[in-house]
């Protein structure tokens, strides 16, 4: 990174139209959007500005709203005083718990208050608030932007963040989950890293109790975070989704595509079920209770023999002030099944050639994009220089200066999203990775995304009520023991047929193939 004196000496040497000036000293658009991509200015244009410093957003104060962090807002805190060294602006970054960040969202855009300019979110929520007019089109800042390196981003978050062929958020963030392990104890037990979820669960078997860092106390088989109220339904749907989808990422793994029923109340999500709850009989005392932050800490204490997560573990085990696993953390694409769903009679049947065309070794496996990385989403009814400024600060954020400095550092929540940042290892190694961990690291995510099968989560209207309120609500019962397995399936089928029709299930099919990309 240049030093302040060299941002600002680069910043009154380089001529600017509508772009920011990014910290390394490129060049990204910003001002206002054109109204095509062919009316778009030459970054060479010199600017007509107001302010006397000639920052052009002096004045403008920009409201960001995200969850709680320190994951995920730390970045835009640190960086706002930066943005606004370099443009004028002021960024405010205000914080609400993840699980009512949805509804906060959608309160102040659907009310008219407007109290903020621009959303961190998930991308799955855009097909909720683009249609409706209330997040940004930002296609034509995007193609004005080189500095943004568009081409740059991996084609699956390109595609996320987009509904109808134009980009509605921006990512800074790229999310799959992944299987951690660590290396030495499963070599000193003669295990190998599990191929299917039967293996995770033999695995985490035969290594719960065992004393795994030393410290002459017995420590856990799997850490799988399984609280209410958080995340742990993209956990469930990493263990469905290889039993559930088999014939490539265009078929789908939560509704029929002929008629658009859910694909939970099966054998194959029911051995999800199954396999969720039994990791917890492998884990600490009080897993229910447990967020995402609390099976990364006992990972990281070397307490965990295995864990699911996405791509935080990685840079967070090479931390010397805070991890115990240091190179002794591997890292593989999620496991598979030897079975597959036969969606016509709801049964599990054998992986074969036509049942699982893409399966290794006779895995099917279909590793889970889930949630999508963390996106910014522009207001679409603040004034044009709100929306400028807002932009801006997340073009600024995922450009590759500020991008990749943030994604090697596992306390900030930012994932890879780049083709680069799987290309270039230096990065990775100048943060303090060996380069066989980086490998391994960088392998286990790219071999997730380039799957030919890799389940993309839901992203059709109203996906927060069916995932995060009534999934959640289903699945907490369940681990609680308030639920059999085929209670589970039954209730979590008839909540979703429910949504479905309130919705409209004509509407809701044709969002959810158009997302499959299916006609």
């Amino acid at each position: 990174m240049k030093s302040n004196n060299m941002l600002l000496k680069l910043l009154s040497l380089m001529i600017v139209s509508s772009v920011l000036i990014a910290s390394c000293g490129t060049a990204a658009p910003a001002t206002t959007a054109p109204a095509d991509a062919t009316d778009a200015p030459e970054a060479t244009t010199a600017p007509a500005t107001e302010a006397s410093t000639g920052k052009m957003y002096d004045g403008v104060t920009i409201d960001i709203l995200t969850f709680v962090g320190p994951q995920v807002a730390e970045p835009l805190q640190r960086r706002g005083p930066d943005f606004t060294e370099l443009t004028g602006a002021t960024v405010n970054i205000i914080t609400v718990p993840n699980s009512e960040l949805y509804q906060k969202v959608l309160t102040d855009a659907v009310s008219g208050t407007n109290a903020y300019d621009g959303y961190l979110f998930a991308p799955s929520w855009v097909v909720d608030f683009a249609p409706a007019g209330l997040i940004e089109d930002l296609t034509p800042y995007v193609e004005a932007d080189a500095a943004l390196e568009w081409d740059d981003v991996a084609p699956f978050f390109r595609d996320f963040n987009s509904y109808d062929g134009k980009v509605y958020s921006i990512p800074l963030d790229g999310d799959m989950h992944m299987v951690y392990y660590r290396i030495d104890s499963l070599e000193e037990a003669g295990l190998e890293p599990p191929k299917t979820w039967d293996d995770y669960l033999a695995v985490a078997k035969a290594l719960n109790g065992k004393d795994l860092n030393g410290d002459g106390e017995g420590d856990y088989g799997s850490c799988i975070s399984k609280a209410p109220g958080q995340q742990a339904y993209w956990w469930i749907w990493s263990i469905a989704a290889p039993y559930i989808q088999s014939q490539g990422t265009s078929q789908g793994p939560f509704f029929n595509t002929t008629d658009m029923t859910p694909l939970v109340n099966n054998d194959a999500f029911k051995r999800a079920l199954e396999v969720y709850k039994e990791t917890g009989l492998y884990g600490p005392p009080d897993e229910t209770n447990q967020g995402v932050g609390d099976s990364r800490g006992l990972f990281l204490q070397g307490r965990c023999a295995l864990t699911m997560d996405w791509g935080d573990i990685g840079p967070l085990a090479i931390d010397p002030a805070n991890s115990k696993v240091i190179d002794k953390t591997g890292a593989i694409s999620n496991p598979g099944s030897t079975e597959v769903l036969d969606w016509a009679t709801g049964k599990l049947v054998a992986c074969d050639a036509t049942t699982c065309p893409y399966a290794v070794d006779g895995v099917n496996h279909a590793p889970f994009a889930s949630f999508g990385g963390w996106a910014g989403a522009v207001n679409a009814a603040v004034d044009q220089k709100q929306k400028d400024a807002a932009y801006a600060f997340f073009s600024y954020m995922a450009q590759p200066a500020q991008s990749n400095a943030d994604v090697v550092v596992g306390s900030t929540g930012y994932n890879p999203f780049r083709i680069s940042q799987f290309e270039n290892l230096q990065p990775w190694i100048d943060a303090g990775f060996s380069q066989v961990a980086a490998e391994q690291y960088l392998n286990g995510i790219k071999e997730s995304f380039d799957s030919p099968n890799m389940a993309a989560d839901l992203r059709i209207p109203k996906n927060h009520e069916y995932i995060q309120v009534e999934l959640d609500r289903i699945l907490a019962e369940y681990i609680a023991g308030n639920l059999t397995t085929d209670e589970a399936a039954q209730q979590l089928y008839d909540s979703w047929e429910t949504i479905t029709e309130d919705a409209g299930r004509d509407e809701q099919l044709t969002f959810y193939k158009g997302t499959l990309g299916q006609k």
